[in-house]
C-alpha cells in the first residue's frame, strides 16, 4: 500500500512539474509574439500610404507565413492586447490568437476567423458582450469591430467558416470555459466592421 502511494504521489508530482513547464513555455512564447506584434506596429513598414481610409485592400507585400506574428488583436473591455499569429496549429496558438489560414484579413471583404486557447488568450472571453468592440491592429492600419451575436456549437461543427460577401470577423474557442480536458463545444463570437464615426 505505502510502495502504490509513493507512486501516486510520483506521478502526481510529474504531472504538475509538466503542466508547470508547459505554462512557463507558452508565458514565454506569447510574451516574445507581443514584443514582435509591437515592433511590427511601430516599424512604420506601411508608412508611404498616408491615410488608412484610403487602403481598398491590404497591400500586396502583406503575405505572413505559419507562424508568423502579424499584428495585436485589442480588446478594450478587459484591457487586453493580444499578439495576432498565423496559422491554427497547436505551435501557432501557444504563440497567442491564430489567424485561421485560409480566411481573410481586414479590408478582404470576407470572414476573418481567429482561434485562442480558453485557458490562455481567451481565458476572458466569456465576459465579453453584444456591443463590445475589437480592434485588430494590423501595420497597414487598425480595424475595429462591434460584437453582434455569441453562439455555442459542436466542436466538430465546420459551418461557421464559410465565406461571406462582406468583412465579418470571428473568435472561436472551446467551451465549457471550466472544462478539464478536450472541450465538447466551441464558444463563437461574431463582429462586424464600424467606421471612424461609429467610434
Amino acid at each position: 500500500m505505502r510502495k502504490l502511494s509513493f507512486l501516486f504521489i510520483t506521478v502526481g508530482l510529474a504531472l504538475l512539474a509538466y503542466g508547470g513547464y508547459q505554462w512557463y513555455e507558452t508565458e514565454n512564447a506569447q510574451k516574445e509574439s507581443m514584443v514582435e506584434a509591437q515592433a511590427l506596429l511601430d516599424s512604420n513598414a506601411y508608412s508611404t500610404i498616408e491615410n488608412d481610409s484610403e487602403l481598398s485592400k491590404p497591400p500586396d507585400d502583406f503575405n505572413p507565413e505559419a507562424g508568423e506574428t502579424v499584428g495585436l488583436l485589442h480588446i478594450p473591455k478587459l484591457e487586453s492586447d493580444l499578439p495576432i499569429v498565423e496559422g491554427t496549429h497547436e505551435d501557432e496558438l501557444a504563440k497567442g490568437v491564430g489567424h485561421y489560414a485560409g480566411t481573410a484579413y481586414p479590408l478582404q471583404d470576407d470572414q476573418i476567423v481567429l482561434s485562442g486557447h480558453r485557458d490562455t488568450v481567451f481565458r476572458r472571453m466569456g465576459e465579453l458582450e453584444i456591443g463590445d468592440i475589437l480592434t485588430m491592429k494590423m501595420p497597414y492600419g487598425d480595424f475595429s469591430y462591434e460584437i453582434t451575436g455569441t453562439q455555442i456549437v459542436d466542436a466538430d461543427d465546420r459551418t461557421i467558416i464559410v465565406p461571406h460577401d462582406e468583412e465579418v470577423l470571428t473568435l472561436t474557442t472551446c467551451y465549457p470555459f471550466s472544462f478539464i480536458g478536450s472541450a465538447p463545444d466551441r464558444y463563437i463570437i461574431t463582429a462586424i466592421p464600424i467606421t471612424e464615426t461609429e467610434n
